[in-house]
């Protein structure tokens, strides 16, 4: 695709990063066929290589509006257009170059600048989060009727963390807290614990760690993204530094993609660009391991006199879309499961998104819901005992949506090794 960016932009970072981008853009359409929202909308403007266009309007000196922004907005930035398009478009870098160009330009409705406000400042805050979720869920026990029914299974109900082992082992790896996770789901955590316990990996709780910077920055906040990566490598990175662990673990697909792109985000940053290459060069989501470990898991089963290709449910995995499309990580988990004895059902369509998509289902709730209801019923087509996923927004928007069990592979796997 030809380019001529404006002078504005021409000379700068991002404006380098978009020309590279755009003209790798052949304008095939490929990607129309795999996107979340073009599928829902049918309006071309809402797939990627209609946001391709508007974004190289924009950086080429067209003066944004309110409508550039609302296309923008609505895409899910699930990359799905990037793991089908044969040319290897950056889709995901090349619209975060578009929406701070457009955000710059287009001031908001007030309404809107104080939801994300209010959603970027009280979601990335570990113990405020976990405070004002305490008291939604009490009061979401007085609401009656579907109202409150529809509230609660919003909010979950949150499962202990079990005890957590304290064995000494050579292997260490980094395991962050994030920001959601611990007050929403912490059996999440005290079940990645125990299956890296068992496979002979120590895991090193960081509890110091902030928000990974995804909620900021896709929320019109990149700059203060940026500095809770930095707090974030500023924190890991004496562990790094000292070679004391093997690698960063992290057990929600979302903040793994997140912490992926620190070497992107800071590559210009003449402070962090090592060590953010560094930190993202290690950072592992738990299938990488655990997928390693596979037949120590199976010694462990029969050593405790357990077949560990005995079926033990019917299972639906939901592989997210930060897995399969940022993480680049297909078929892992799926193996490790089927391994261990559960029943896969073969879910259509696994490569849409389930449209949590970090804040996305709150600020975008129709086309949210409607994605959710298409995956939930390729999902259950089967009627399997239980959904599993890897990334606690899918987990938390999916179960809004159904009475079936939908729970982090991890759980299960722990539940599996500790029958």
């Amino acid at each position: 695709m030809e380019t001529r960016l404006a002078q504005w932009v021409q000379d700068s970072p991002d404006g380098a990063t978009a020309d590279h981008i755009l003209r790798a853009c052949v304008h095939c359409g490929f990607c129309l066929a795999t996107c979340p929202t073009y599928q829902v909308l049918g309006d071309e403007l809402d797939s990627p290589r209609g946001r391709i266009y508007q974004i190289k309007q924009v950086l080429e000196g067209t003066a944004p509006s309110r409508t550039h922004q609302l296309h923008l907005d609505r895409c899910l930035t699930c990359r799905s257009c990037e793991t089908t398009c044969p040319s290897g478009v950056e889709f995901g870098h090349l619209l975060d170059v578009g929406r701070t160009a457009v955000d710059e330009r287009v001031t908001r409705p007030w309404v809107h600048r104080a939801s994300r406000w209010l959603l970027r400042e009280g979601l990335t805050r570990r113990r405020m989060f976990g405070t004002v979720l305490l008291a939604s869920r009490a009061l979401a026990r007085l609401i009656p009727f579907t109202t409150g029914a529809r509230l609660r299974a919003k909010l979950g109900t949150p499962r202990p963390a079990g005890a957590r082992p304290n064995t000494e082992h050579s292997r260490k790896v980094l395991m962050p807290l994030g920001c959601t996770q611990p007050s929403m789901l912490p059996s999440i955590d005290g079940a990645t614990s125990r299956v890296l316990d068992a496979i002979g990996i120590q895991p090193i709780i960081v509890a110091r760690s902030g928000c990974c910077g995804a909620i900021r920055h896709h929320l019109g906040d990149p700059a203060g993204a940026l500095t809770e990566a930095r707090h974030n490598i500023d924190t890991w990175w004496p562990d790094v530094e000292s070679g004391k662990v093997e690698a960063i673990l992290i057990n929600a697909s979302g903040c793994g993609a997140m912490v992926r792109d620190y070497a992107h985000l800071l590559r210009h940053d003449p402070a962090y660009a090592q060590k953010a290459a560094r930190i993202a060069e290690l950072t592992r989501d738990p299938a990488e391991l655990v997928s390693a470990s596979l037949d120590r898991l199976k010694e462990k089963l029969a050593a405790a006199g357990q077949a560990p290709t005995r079926v033990q449910h019917r299972i639906a995995f939901h592989a997210p879309c930060t897995l399969q499309h940022a993480l680049r990580i297909r078929g892992a988990v799926e193996t490790v499961l089927m391994g261990l004895g559960a029943e896969l059902v073969p879910v259509p369509e696994p490569h849409l998104c389930c449209g949590s998509a970090g804040t996305y289902s709150l600020l975008q709730p129709r086309i949210s819901n409607t994605l959710r209801t298409r995956k939930l019923d390729a999902l259950l087509q089967r009627a399997p005992q239980l959904v599993l996923s890897a990334n606690i927004g899918c987990i938390a928007h999916l179960q809004s949506g159904t009475q079936t069990p939908v729970r982090h592979w991890l759980e299960w796997l722990d539940e599996r090794l500790h029958a």
